[in-house]
């Protein structure tokens, strides 16, 4: 009598985390993997870390967390020294990433079954990526290419979301055209929003070459600062209001989507806002509150807009929904950012924790998401 042969163990899944980029948010992508490094279970899953150099080329990064940190005021970078340059094969089903090492045979660096890009910004969190990663027909943590496009450009996803009836603030829209033809014309039609003024580029995140403006003789200034990151520039009604935050979590086969308690950025008075260096830099002048001191029924209406915002974009995995709460509670949207910060600092992860789901739990989460889901039209 022959006896059975135990079979094989099942091949744990593997995740290649996939951070640095192209954009001006290069080493707050690298933070955000030195976080997901730390706390993603190595029993559960197989990690491969790829770096993306700020030219575009993708390489093996080092498994190391402490390598990605922002260690005093020291910002991180992936440099082409940092390991061998790595390809995703674009062929349907065969989501494999191969190593070129000079003068060699490319070799197998292995099967990927789910992408984590953690990249901000364009070039990461606008669709490119995510339209690359379907070409590939690889599984991939949040938003899909039509998402994460309105969700990166503020013009086009206010638009979105005032379609889907939710509330959003007052704005202006200043095209590259526009300004290079007739700049005094673009001033004059801002001015009707009031002041203060806050100036930003259409497609950048982490408060990058954003100004407040609270004298029109600085909105020229302001608007060329922010052409330096964007040649397309929305310029906002300042809003009295509290800044609360909100993170929304999708939700498991075909459930609706999660909201966490909403957090509240406080910045004492050393920064006009809450801007990239009181983000990253300087944490002592900023207190984060979570959950936010707000009444109950406030804090229902926020859970509900975040998530119909997270819908209204048809986001996908994660995404942190930023709002305006005004001195008579009324509610009003600001954005949404679809690849928010992910160290476990952050205010998306901190959020969670405060809602019960641990930065692991969540790392986890989003990763099942992930493969739980279709590639491909869905």
């Amino acid at each position: 009598m022959s006896e059975t042969q135990p079979s094989a163990p099942a091949r744990k899944p593997r995740v290649a985390l996939l951070f640095g980029g192209r954009s001006g948010e290069h080493a707050i992508s690298a933070a955000t993997a030195a976080g997901v490094l730390g706390a993603i279970d190595r029993s559960a899953y197989d990690v491969v870390p790829v770096g993306i150099t700020r030219a575009g080329r993708w390489v093996v990064a080092e498994d190391r967390a402490e390598r990605w940190q922002i260690t005093d005021g020291r910002l991180p970078e992936v440099t082409a020294d940092d390991g061998a340059e790595v390809v995703l094969s674009l062929t349907s089903g065969e989501s494999s990433l191969r190593v070129l090492e000079p003068g060699q045979v490319p070799s197998l660096l292995g099967e990927v079954d789910v992408v984590f890009p953690l990249l901000h910004g364009p070039f990461g969190e606008d669709g490119t990526v995510q339209g690359l990663l379907e070409l590939a027909d690889v599984r991939y943590v949040g938003a899909g290419v039509l998402a994460s496009a309105v969700g990166m450009d503020k013009h086009f996803m206010k638009l979105v979301l005032a379609g889907h009836g939710l509330p959003v603030g007052p704005y202006e829209v200043v095209r590259p055209h526009e300004w290079t033809a007739d700049p005094d014309a673009c001033v004059a039609r801002i001015k009707a929003l009031g002041l203060p003024l806050f100036v930003k580029p259409a497609r950048a995140g982490s408060s990058l070459g954003i100004t407040r403006v609270d004298d029109l003789a600085d909105l020229p200034a302001a608007i060329e600062a922010a052409r330096e990151h964007d040649p397309k520039v929305v310029v906002e009604a300042g809003i009295e209001g509290r800044e609360i935050e909100c993170a929304v979590l999708g939700g498991r086969a075909g459930a609706r989507a999660r909201a966490s308690l909403p957090g509240e950025i406080v910045v004492d008075d050393t920064h006009a806002f809450y801007d990239f260096e009181a983000k990253y830099l300087d944490e002592t002048h900023v207190q984060l509150d979570c959950p936010a001191k707000l009444p109950d029924a406030v804090v229902d209406e926020i859970r509900e807009l975040a998530v119909r915002t997270f819908e209204a974009v048809e986001a996908e995995g994660l995404s942190r929904v930023d709002v305006f709460v005004t001195p008579d509670e009324r509610v009003i949207v600001n954005e949404i950012n679809t690849m928010p910060g992910f160290t476990p600092f952050s205010m998306y992860p901190r959020m969670w924790q405060a809602s019960g789901v641990s930065y692991p739990e969540l790392v986890d989460e989003l990763i099942q998401l992930a493969l739980e889901r279709p590639t491909g039209l869905r």
